[in-house]
């Protein structure tokens, strides 16, 4: 028997290995959006509502395809759901150098659509594929660790980001905005979607060539389960509502950093400047996920997570009220205290769900709609403010609601503790 084990234990620590690369990807393309807001609002002239219709585009696919995501992923298994997501989303790529040819905005909106329903059925896949990568004990663990990659994606893709979409054209020192300034600004934009393109494509060779490794470690594929049924369970909606708030609350600070940065009252940063400083912010998340891996196996995931929602919301609080470097320096190291909080919602639902977890995942994944919402709230203030800190009390309230969810974990028991209970 220990053979088999042991060559049970390499094939799902290879699987793992495979299915941690989507979360890199993933990662850099949503955080491509934090520099695209400033991009877009200089080159279309728009106002904050209006460019932040960038992340509503990306996260309202998360609330229209994340419960179909949950029954494609029944019915074509892991691997074939993950190929076909990236084709997706290479497809939606190519739509953008269709709609700024065409000067047209709303393309731009369309192809991050399309993109970010490819990046659904990763998220629907992907999450619970890893945390069923091994014992059930380890779950939040080896989330969090796969997140980490997640957060090394968000922190190259603002850096890379702005130094292709916010340098020249429209935003070359002294520039004005003419035909000539924002065609060029146009074809980098054109340039960012076709390198994450040609990226995503690389990507689905390397899931194909690895694909029997992904099927011998995956769970045995089930019968399609409504995604509906996830609502028969209060953690699973819960959760869900807790997924909203955080996506929420983490979009919108992050789509906020460029131009809060920039603002004369904070760092009166250049603006390629200020969009490459956003790297801090998921650079912190990054670090945050590594150390939270670490720590999760000797504190309870739920107590982790009231300690860093407390100190966000906290964090957020002080942005709003105050502002130079210390409000700078406040905004940036939200992102260490982010770090944890997706992963650890995940599995926590997971584990106190009575819903088929094919389900509860599509219903969490659905929640990720927050993200096209609270940020539009967030934008709203900000225009009828005339400047950005305000808004940040948006995520503030999302961290106290978060901080609830945590405690009403603390206070329950996952559904693997009630059984041994009822065992002994």
């Amino acid at each position: 028997m220990t053979v088999p084990d042991a060559g049970k234990r390499q094939g799902a620590n290879l699987a793992f290995a495979y299915v941690t690369t989507l979360f890199f990807a993933w990662g850099f393309a949503t955080s491509l959006i934090d520099p695209l807001i400033a991009a877009v609002k200089r080159v279309f002239a728009l106002n904050n509502a209006e460019a932040f219709l960038t992340t509503f585009a990306w996260f309202i696919a998360y609330g229209l395809m994340s419960l179909p995501a949950a029954s494609v992923l029944s019915k074509l298994g892991y691997s074939r759901s993950i190929i076909g997501a990236l084709i997706v989303m290479v497809a939606g790529c190519l739509i953008v150098p269709a709609a700024t040819a065409a000067d047209w905005y709303p393309g731009v909106l369309i192809a991050l659509f399309v993109i970010a329903s490819g990046v659904t059925l990763l998220q629907v896949a992907a999450n619970p594929l890893v945390a069923e990568l091994g014992s059930p004990k380890g779950a939040s663990s080896r989330l969090n660790l796969s997140q980490a990659f997640n957060s090394l994606g968000t922190t190259v893709g603002p850096w890379l980001g702005s130094h292709v979409l916010l340098t020249g054209g429209v935003f070359a020192a002294g520039a004005v905005v003419t035909a000539a300034t924002r065609s060029q600004s146009l074809r980098s934009i054109d340039m960012a979607f076709l390198g994450m393109g040609a990226f995503f494509a690389l990507v689905a060779v390397f899931i194909f060539t690895a694909r029997k490794k992904i099927n011998a470690a995956s769970p045995a594929t089930t019968q399609a389960v409504s995604p509906l049924k996830a609502l028969s369970s209060p953690w699973a909606i819960f959760g869900a509502l807790a997924i909203f708030l955080y996506v929420g609350s983490e979009v919108a600070i992050g789509g906020m950093l460029t131009n809060f940065l920039e603002s004369p009252d904070v760092l009166n940063a250049p603006i390629e400047t200020a969009g490459k400083m956003v790297a801090l912010y998921w650079g912190g998340a990054m670090v945050g996920r590594f150390i939270g891996s670490a720590v999760m196996t000797k504190v309870r995931p739920a107590v982790v997570l009231v300690c860093c929602t407390v100190a966000a919301a906290f964090l957020c609080l002080i942005v709003s009220q105050i502002g130079g470097p210390t409000a700078a320096y406040a905004v940036l190291s939200i992102g260490l205290f982010n770090s944890i909080m997706f992963p650890t919602i995940f599995t926590l639902t997971l584990e106190r769900s009575t819903a088929p977890t094919s389900a509860t995942s599509g219903l969490l994944v659905f929640g990720i709609i927050g993200g096209a919402l609270l940020p539009q709230a967030a934008a709203h203030i900000a225009d009828a403010a005339d400047k950005l800190q305000p808004a940040f009390i948006v995520p503030m309230l999302g961290y106290v609601g978060l901080t609830l969810f945590a405690i009403g974990c603390i206070r329950s028991k996952a559904k693997t503790e009630v059984t041994t209970t009822v065992a002994h």
